[in-house]
C-alpha cells in the first residue's frame, strides 16, 4: 500500500474531522512540550539557574506526563475518549499561564509538573481513539498524527528562537493559551465519546443485578479490579515487552538530546539561538517524515525490520553530533537524528494492537506511565554530565542507549502470534 492510498483511506465516512482534531491538539500539546527547552538560556538567565536546575525542569515536565498515562488509561475505559482529550487541552492552557507568570522558580517548576499532568491524558487517549477510529489503517493514522505533532514540534520551537528576543520568553510561552482553548472547542465538537466493552459490560452487570446500590457497588469494584489485573496480566507478553523497554530506552536518549540540542549547539558549536533551534526544527521535520512513511514502510517490510532499521540509523547519527562542524553537516545530522521519531506510530500500533480490547487503555496507560517515568530521567541524567562539562560524552551515551532498543526490536515477535498468545491467556484467565 502506498502513502497516498493509505492517507486517503483516513478521510471516509467523517472519520477525517477526528483525525483533524486529534492532530491539530497533538500540534500544540507536543509542540508546546518543546518550547521549553528552546528558550532555555533566556529561563536560566531569568531564575539565575543552571543547567542541572533546567534539567530537572524537563525531567518534572515528562516524569509528571509519565505518572498520569496509568491513570489515563483507566478513565479511557471508564469516561471515554472525548472528555479525555478535551479536558486535557483545557488543563494544558492552565498549566501554560502559570509557566507564564511564574515569579519564581519553584512556581516554574510546579508550572511543569502541571504542565505534564495535563498533558498526560492526552496521549493514551489520543493512540485508542485513533485505533478504534481507523482499525485498519492504524500505523498509518497514528504516524499521521504524531508527524503533525513533529511539525508542531519543529515549528513552535523555531518560531520561539526568533521571536524570543524580541517578546521575552513569558509572552512566547502565554501564546499556546488561545490556541489551546480553540483546540478543545473543536476537538469536544468533532470526536463521538466512546466507551470500551469493560465500561459496558459494567452497566450491563448492574442492571442485571437486584438493583441495590451494595450489589451495584460490589459490581464495579470487581470491574476495576478485574481491568487493573487484566491489564498487568496483558504487560507480560513478550512482544509487548520487548516493544515497551525499546520505547522507553528511545525515549530516555531522545528526552536527554531534546533537552540540551539547542544549548549544545549554542555553547559549543557557537550557532547564534535561532540558527540552533533551526536545528531543532530539522530534527522533528526528519520525524514528521518518517512518521507519515512509517505505515506504507511497516507494511513492506514488517513491523520488526522497520523498528530495527529506523533505531539503528540514530547511533551514528548521535556520536557523529560532537564530531561533526558547519551548518551543513549539522543539518543533515539533525535530519537523521530526527529519524528515531518514525518509531512510535509502528511501536504504539503494534502495541495497542496486541493488547486484549477489554483492557487495552488501562493496559496501555500503565506501559505509558513505564516507559515515560523512565524517559524522562535522560534529561536530568544529561543535564548533571553538562554540568561536569561533559555534554559532549552525553551524546556517545545516547548513542549507546540507542543500539541497545535496536537488540530489542530485532527480536520483536510478528503482531499475529503475539495477538494470538494474548487473547489465549486473557481467556483462561476469565
Amino acid at each position: 500500500m502506498g502513502t497516498n492510498t493509505a492517507v486517503s483511506r483516513l478521510r471516509g465516512d467523517g472519520r477525517g474531522w477526528t483525525l483533524i482534531a486529534i492532530a491539530l491538539g497533538w500540534v500544540f500539546v507536543l509542540g508546546g512540550r518543546f518550547l521549553v527547552p528552546a528558550v532555555l538560556p533566556q529561563v536560566k538567565t531569568t531564575f539565575a539557574v543552571g543547567n542541572l536546575g533546567v534539567g530537572i525542569a524537563v525531567t518534572l515536565m515528562w516524569a509528571t506526563y509519565a505518572l498520569m498515562q496509568s491513570p489515563a488509561g483507566i478513565l479511557i475505559d471508564r469516561l471515554g475518549e472525548q472528555r479525555l482529550l478535551t479536558g486535557s487541552l483545557l488543563l494544558t492552557a492552565g498549566s501554560v499561564v502559570i509557566l507564564g507568570v511564574a515569579p519564581v522558580f519553584i512556581i516554574f517548576l510546579c508550572g511543569c509538573g502541571v504542565f505534564g499532568l495535563a498533558t498526560g491524558l492526552y496521549g493514551p487517549a489520543r493512540g485508542t481513539a485513533l485505533s478504534r477510529t481507523f482499525p485498519s489503517n492504524d500505523s498509518a493514522a497514528i504516524g499521521a498524527t504524531l508527524a503533525a505533532g513533529s511539525v508542531g514540534s519543529a515549528v513552535l520551537p523555531l518560531t520561539a528562537g526568533a521571536v524570543v528576543d524580541g517578546l521575552g520568553w513569558r509572552v512566547v510561552i502565554a501564546s499556546l493559551v488561545p490556541l489551546l482553548v480553540v483546540t478543545s472547542v473543536f476537538t469536544h465538537r468533532v470526536i463521538a465519546n466512546r466507551h470500551t466493552t469493560a465500561s459496558q459490560s459494567v452497566s450491563k452487570s448492574t442492571s442485571a443485578s437486584a438493583n441495590t446500590s451494595e450489589s451495584a457497588s460490589r459490581s464495579r469494584t470487581a470491574s476495576i479490579q478485574g481491568l487493573i489485573a487484566n491489564g498487568i496480566r496483558a504487560l507480560r507478553h513478550r512482544g509487548v515487552a520487548l516493544a515497551g523497554t525499546a520505547v522507553a530506552l528511545m525515549l530516555f536518549a531522545f528526552q536527554g538530546l531534546s533537552a540540551f540540542y539547542v544549548t549544545y549547539l549554542v555553547s559549543a558549536k557557537q550557532l547564534d539561538q535561532s540558527l540552533a533551534a533551526g536545528m531543532l526544527a530539522l530534527l522533528f521535520l526528519g520525524g514528521a517524515i518518517t512518521q507519515v512513511t512509517a505505515g506504507a514502510i511497516t507494511t513492506r517490510f514488517g513491523e520488526r525490520i522497520t523498528l530495527t532499521a529506523m533505531t539503528v540509523i540514530g547511533v551514528p547519527a548521535l556520536i557523529a553530533v560532537p564530531l561533526v562542524d558547519g551548518i551543513a553537516p549539522l543539518a543533515v545530522v539533525s535530519v537523521l537524528i530526527g529519524s528515531r521519531l518514525g518509531i512510535a506510530p509502528v511501536s504504539n500500533a503494534y502495541i495497542i494492537a496486541v493488547l486484549p480490547d477489554t483492557v487495552t487503555g488501562t493496559a496501555w496507560g500503565t506501559l505509558r506511565s513505564g516507559f515515560f517515568l523512565f524517559g524522562a530521567t535522560g534529561s536530568t541524567v544529561v543535564g548533571a554530565m553538562a554540568s561536569r562539562e561533559l555534554l559532549a560524552e552525553s551524546f556517545f551515551l545516547l548513542a549507546g542507549v540507542t543500539a541497545i532498543a535496536a537488540v530489542l526490536y530485532a527480536r520483536l515477535p510478528a503482531r499475529t502470534v503475539t495477538n494470538s498468545d494474548t487473547q489465549t491467556e486473557t481467556h483462561i484467565s476469565e
